[in-house]
């Protein structure tokens, strides 16, 4: 198993690995829609978060060779299960038809930083 913590997640205090790789597998820990290095969110709300929060986890695939092609599972929480649609709108471009992940979604209260959507992704390392 490889744990890999960015400067920003040592620098920050945050008690989690931002990703671990057990053997072809990666598996992203959960990100919200805020600002790149920062514990604050993107302004704009569902949609910008939204937005953010995959722009995330593309950035953390790509410090591994990785894109959002390798993604087979995620696993999506909104603070509010009224805004799974627009949470769709924004998901769902981000990936290739034939090549929508798996993907569990639940509502939950208290993501952190007051977040309004949070999301686990796991990416296999091979050649598509």
């Amino acid at each position: 198993m490889e744990y890999h913590r960015s400067r920003h997640f040592f620098e920050a205090g945050l008690p989690f690995s931002e990703s671990v790789r057990v053997g072809d597998v990666l598996y992203l820990s959960g990100q919200l829609g805020n600002v790149p290095g920062k514990k604050e969110l993107v302004p704009g709300g569902m949609q910008a978060e939204a937005h953010q929060t995959m722009l995330n986890i593309a950035h953390v695939l790509s410090k591994h060779g990785l894109t959002l092609d390798h993604v087979f599972r995620v696993q999506v929480m909104l603070a509010d299960m009224s805004e799974w649609d627009e949470f769709n709108k924004i998901y769902v471009p981000y990936f290739r038809p034939e090549r929508l992940p798996a993907r569990s979604a639940w509502g939950c209260d208290g993501l952190a930083l007051g977040a309004r959507c949070e999301v686990e992704a796991w990416a296999l390392f091979t050649q598509l």
